[in-house]
């Protein structure tokens, strides 16, 4: 599924992976979260409810551009850096080109499907 992230007034296309957890996500657009620096590699938000993680891995190993499910806190992580293995980490899709620069100094995100 294509969505569209809006990060300090611009548009950043990224696409959603096929699975249960991105297909809940999905679900709950649009949303306009707040966000919070998370160890200099990340934007956290939380999210209204818990998504599913049904058929999940266990852990995932994100790269920058990376959107995921972060289970243990019910949060959206979304990646201006590459970070470390986490357990309960869950992979939702990638942002496009140029989506990176624009989190890395984002305060909120709005997340809607893309027309």
């Amino acid at each position: 599924m294509n969505i569209r992230l809006t990060l300090n007034g611009h548009r950043i296309d990224a696409t959603l992976n096929d699975s249960a957890t991105a297909r809940d996500l999905a679900a709950q657009l649009p949303l306009t979260l707040s966000l919070r620096d998370f160890h200099q590699a990340e934007k956290i938000a939380d999210l209204p409810r818990k998504l599913s993680t049904s058929g999940a891995p266990e852990g995932a190993d994100p790269k920058a551009g990376d959107l995921a499910y972060y289970a243990p806190w019910n949060q959206l992580a979304t990646y201006y850096r590459d970070a470390p293995y986490a357990a309960g980490l869950i992979p939702l899709g990638h942002m496009a080109d140029g989506g990176t620069e624009q989190l890395a100094t984002a305060d909120e995100i709005t997340v809607e499907a893309a027309p």
